[in-house]
């Protein structure tokens, strides 16, 4: 999953926000209790909004410092961050498998170039990596998107009537409900492709187009945004956890209520915890009055390097799972103990090292 912000100017509270996300993919994946692995897997919505938010932000910048996009250094830059990690990772699931059956190269090829999504359903060597596939659709989606309106102004963007909505919000407002009409009319029709049904990416980049939507409207009207959230801040938060409140008692997987109604209750939930990180002066007290300030601080460094310990931490329950231990605490302590240390590792050696040239041979434009 990507990064959160240029380093300069890093927020806190959004970091945050992404180390509860991995923490709840840990609980999803190596069992502590059954009600957070019954509600584990709303981390990678979570993760879904937020990249929606952060990545079309740089995009969003980009366009009002110069007027117009550069798709292939917006590419290229997302290259440097997402792949060696993913590859270097990756080789070490293709030793896991080779252990312990015969290794199939024509699903190791659907992993490698993020189609793992619509050929498998889950990846083949990682399974988590069906939500990689569906961000990298994304990143292409998105840059083509706003190329074409950015740079060959396929549509009216500069349309900022405070009063109604732009014709790009109309947009993203046609994709969230199109989507949502295709999970109903996919979960019909297609009633047996249960895992498809959950991860192919034309069913699930609502999520990230809610994260889009949030984002338009915090670069480009924020004004009305930061009077509607003052407005009804109470209210919104909330609304927020009761849309998430069903998440404890149901399994996604075979749901079909999951699959429709719950994935766009997740997003507007998250969508709305994202504003009140963003809009509320006071959250950083707020939360560290919560959790403590050390916590809190941790939790931001997890999120930092929460990509590296979402695509390692898979390896890691396989290999504590070869220990045979029946204690599911200590499980669980190892697990996690072991995903962060190494994703501390490979987000502060191996990924710094990528960044640093990427950086050097290809700059950002919005420093």
């Amino acid at each position: 999953m990507e990064e959160v912000i240029e380093k300069k100017i890093r927020l806190r509270e959004l970091d945050f926000l992404r180390g509860i996300a991995i923490i709840l993919v840990l609980f999803r994946h190596q069992f502590l209790f059954s009600f957070l692995k019954q509600m584990g897997w709303i981390g990678v919505d979570l993760f879904f909004v937020l990249s929606g938010f952060l990545v079309s932000g740089l995009l969003f910048k980009e366009f009002q410092k110069y007027g117009g996009i550069n798709p292939k250094l917006f590419l290229i830059r997302r290259g440097f961050k997402i792949y060696p990690i993913y590859y270097l990772t990756y080789i070490f699931y293709i030793l896991a498998i080779i252990m312990e059956h015969t290794l199939k190269l024509k699903k190791v090829f659907f992993d490698l170039v993020f189609i793992q999504n619509y050929a498998l359903g889950w990846g083949y060597a990682y399974p988590a990596s069906w939500s990689l596939a569906v961000e990298e659709h994304f990143y292409f989606g998105v840059v083509l998107l706003l190329y074409l309106i950015f740079n060959k102004k396929i549509i009216r963007f500069n349309d900022f009537t405070e009063n109604r909505f732009s014709a790009f919000e109309k947009l993203l407002f046609a994709i969230l409900v199109c989507v949502f009409i295709l999970r109903i009319i996919s979960n019909i029709e297609f009633s047996n492709q249960i895992v498809r049904n959950t991860t192919m990416s034309h069913l699930r980049i609502d999520s990230l187009s809610a994260g889009v939507l949030i984002s338009y409207w915090y670069h480009f009207k924020r004004n009305k945004l930061v009077l509607f959230y003052s407005k009804y801040q109470k209210y919104l938060l909330v609304l927020s956890f009761l849309l998430i409140s069903f998440t404890p008692f149901i399994e996604p997987i075979t749901s079909f209520f999951v699959k429709t109604i719950g994935f766009t209750m997740l997003y507007v939930a998250f969508g709305i915890l994202i504003l009140y990180s963003l809009l509320d002066s006071q959250i950083n007290t707020r939360i560290n009055r919560i959790f403590s300030t050390v916590l809190v601080s941790f939790i931001s460094k997890i999120g930092f390097c929460s990509y590296s310990i979402y695509v390692v931490h898979s390896f890691v329950i396989y290999l504590v799972g070869l220990l045979n231990l029946e204690n599911r605490y200590l499980c669980f302590l190892l697990v996690s103990v072991i995903s962060v240390g190494i994703g501390f590792i490979l987000t502060y050696k191996v990924e710094k090292y990528f960044l640093n040239y990427r950086d050097k041979k290809f700059p950002s434009r919005i420093i």
